[in-house]
């Protein structure tokens, strides 16, 4: 049987084509094409732990709200 992360991991990994599109729609575009993460908006330039979580993909954005790094897992 297949870890969770493997799980994940057979999905699509990364959003390179989501820079640039507002956080709300890229997250939502991200949780459809693979339902098993939770895709989270962050703040550019907030400090969060670097700590790799299978399941999670951040969704950086600036102050006015648009995607300005690759969604990834991790």
């Amino acid at each position: 049987m297949a870890s969770t992360c493997e799980q994940v991991e057979q999905g699509k990994t990364s959003w390179p084509e989501l820079v640039g599109e507002t956080g709300t729609s890229a997250a939502s575009t991200i949780e459809n094409e693979n339902p098993l993460v939770d895709a989270r908006i962050i703040l550019e330039g907030t400090i969060i732990t670097q700590v790799y979580i299978c399941d999670r993909v951040l969704v950086w954005v600036n102050d006015r709200g648009i995607t300005v790094r690759t969604p990834m897992i991790g």
